[in-house]
């Protein structure tokens, strides 16, 4: 049997729940905020930790001493070009079409001039990101939630935005064409590795260790920052605020299963934004010295009035006296 039909059939019964759902309970994240399902989604986390403790985190923190922050600018940009076609697919099945010239746009432009992605040329150019997936296209046509899942090694996520990441792995094009690409199968491996490391490292660079540990339950308050995020991504608030996303992905130990915020952090190559120079009270040269300011309750000491007869500025030579 092949790999598709498997697929098809272990996604069946997950689509028929999610619609049940969706026809039982209203608002889009009211279960997922109930979490009927946190005592086997607390467990999943603990080995989702575990994992990221003993593997993922050691090998990202090496990865982060040995590459300098211009070269992990790269690698995300990189990877953020690679989720372009797969926006686009969604903005159209939205009716976005600006959204989608965005996504085709910036495809274009990164894939080329931005030699395959590693330089953000599109948004130099003024074409911000338009991020969209599956999960984000079911929340449009009115598809619900459902219940908060934690995903083995994706992290957070829902039963909605589960089924669109599975459904990603067989229509996602670049994932097709990774798939479907005659290279070693280890090639294929280094590349979701890369990805993996990539991901746990923008948490870390955007302080989501810092967050989960200052949380006194980690769990709780990485599904509130996702369900958070979602809201705003199926809201398209970053275009409602005129900027682009920025780089706040979901604090969990090994990532984001539905969605990959992209970055807006300075891009390797480009100009950097000049810092403000620093205000200095000191005269420049030829000015006046300003005087002290006055504190309450003192008498200030009066300025020595001039000597008759002292040569005033601009004078030649002194005055002679009278006879």
């Amino acid at each position: 049997m092949s790999s598709r039909r498997i697929a098809a059939r272990l996604l069946a019964p997950l689509a028929g729940a999610l619609l049940l759902s969706a026809c039982a309970t209203p608002g889009q994240y009211e279960l997922a905020q109930r979490d009927p399902l946190e005592k086997v989604n607390r467990g999943v986390w603990a080995v989702n930790r575990g994992a990221d403790k003993v593997v993922i985190k050691p090998v990202t923190q090496a990865y982060r001493a040995v590459a300098p922050r211009p070269v992990r600018q790269g690698v995300s940009n990189l990877f953020s070009n690679l989720t372009e076609p797969w926006s686009f697919v969604n903005n159209l099945l939205q009716g976005k079409i600006d959204r989608a010239g965005r996504n085709f746009s910036r495809f274009l432009i990164n894939s080329t001039i931005g030699v395959a992605g590693l330089w953000d040329r599109a948004s130099k150019m003024g074409e911000r990101p338009a991020p969209e997936d599956l999960g984000q296209t079911l929340a449009v046509w009115g598809v619900n939630g459902g219940p908060y899942l934690v995903l083995p090694l994706l992290g957070p996520s829902t039963l909605r935005d589960g089924i669109g990441s599975g459904v990603a792995a067989y229509a996602d094009p670049v994932k097709i064409a990774i798939a479907q690409a005659h290279i070693n199968v280890w090639y294929k491996r280094g590349y979701l590795a890369a990805y993996i490391v990539d991901a746990r490292s923008n948490l870390i660079e955007t302080g989501g260790d810092a967050f989960l540990e200052s949380s006194l339950d980690p769990y709780a308050a990485a599904r509130s920052a996702y369900l958070q995020l979602r809201t705003a991504q199926i809201a398209n608030q970053d275009d409602q605020a005129g900027t682009a996303p920025g780089a706040s992905g979901v604090p969990s130990p090994v990532g984001n299963a539905a969605t990959r915020p992209s970055t807006g952090a300075p891009l390797p190559g480009d100009d950097q934004p000049g810092a403000p120079l620093p205000q200095s009270s000191a005269p420049l040269p030829g000015e006046d010295t300003p005087a002290p300011p006055a504190q309450p309750g003192t008498k200030q000491p009066e300025a020595p009035l001039p000597q008759s007869g002292a040569p005033l500025p601009g004078d030649d030579a002194p005055a002679k006296p009278k006879p």
